[in-house]
């Protein structure tokens, strides 16, 4: 049920090419036979053979079954089978002996991946849905620093589980509201769950199944209606997203000013212009006022409580504190901006 992204050819398409081959030398085998078919006697019916003895000859010499009662008796037929028959069952023995060995192999590597995988995965990050939302939050962890071995996906179609492979990501197939999906998903093990499924009945199952199986994890979920919001909350998600209410806003702001729409987007697109990011407190910036740094501070993470930038709690950032900043694009998102990090850290 866990797939880990690979880049093997299938083994299904590997098992008909030997298949074919395998004909491929039995027809060689009965060709050979009835074009020489005045060398061989049927010892049973005391005469010659045909078509079918030719077939029903070359299928037992092949498979080293060998009656003995269809034999070459000249020369030139004894030859054939010396020379050419001979190397040809060895041949068709060495595919069938290979092909039986290369699914086994398989079949235990994949095993073995499997159980490596699930001895190291731990605080990681599970995203149940691989739609659009579910590819736009994986773009953005990857973006700023997650890697992909950290990245689970899970979700119910083939065609998001083959897209997650091409993503480089490990993938679960399977619905998200299932217990036995998500502990195949290591969810007990998960530091947070994004959960981007496009009901919001399935996304308030699915929270609870996450909480009864991991109460310390973050779970963010995302919902199309505002409405949902408190019972997606009482569910036990940590944070709740409504997709349809903040397309709505930004496109009302677009409309009423398009610069802030301009602004919003911005903020919004990754790689170009500003980006908001999470960055530790410098040791050199605790005692100063959030207004006075650098960066472009709009909130301080103070424990696990996220407090403005005007707050009169946070006056005076102190150390320990988390800075959430606008800063540009182009500058390594988690990381210290140029100009504080090595001078301030000194």
């Amino acid at each position: 049920m866990v797939r880990l992204p690979a880049s093997n050819i299938s083994p299904w398409w590997a098992l008909s090419r030997r298949l074919l081959f395998a004909l491929s030398l039995l027809g060689m085998m009965v060709a050979l036979v009835w074009f020489d078919r005045l060398g061989y006697r049927d010892s049973a019916n005391n005469d010659g053979v045909d078509f079918i003895d030719s077939l029903y000859y070359a299928t037992v010499t092949l498979t080293t079954t060998g009656y003995g009662d269809i034999t070459p008796f000249t020369p030139q037929a004894r030859l054939v089978n010396a020379f050419v028959v001979t190397p040809l069952r060895v041949m068709f023995l060495v595919v069938l002996i290979g092909t039986t060995l290369e699914v086994l192999a398989t079949q235990g590597r994949e095993m073995l991946r499997v159980a490596r995988w699930r001895r190291h995965m731990q605080d990681h990050i599970v995203v149940v849905g691989y739609g659009t939302k579910g590819q736009a939050a994986v773009a953005t962890l990857m973006n700023n620093g997650i890697e992909k071995e950290k990245i689970l996906i899970v979700d119910p179609y083939q065609s998001a589980i083959d897209a997650a492979h091409d993503d480089g990501l490990t993938a679960v197939a399977g619905d998200g509201t299932g217990r036995g999906v998500l502990r195949r998903a290591e969810v007990a093990k998960a530091r947070q769950v994004i959960i981007t499924i496009d009901r919001d009945d399935a996304a308030v199952l699915a929270t609870l199944t996450v909480r009864q199986l991991n109460s310390e994890a973050y779970v963010v979920v995302a919902v199309r209606e505002q409405h949902n919001v408190p019972l997606v909350r009482q569910s036990g998600a940590d944070s709740v997203i409504t997709s349809s209410e903040a397309v709505g806003r930004l496109l009302g702001l677009s409309a009423v000013s398009p610069s802030l729409g301009e602004v919003m987007e911005d903020l919004l697109a990754y790689g170009h212009g500003l980006e908001v990011a999470e960055r530790p407190l410098l040791p050199r910036e605790a005692g100063k006022q959030p207004q006075r740094l650098l960066d472009q501070v709009v909130a301080v993470v103070r424990g696990d409580v996220v407090y403005r930038y005007y707050d009169p709690t946070v006056t005076l950032l102190e150390p320990g504190d988390r800075l959430v900043v606008i800063r540009p694009a182009a500058e390594t998102p988690w990381a210290p901006r140029p100009g504080t990090a090595a001078g301030d850290q000194g």
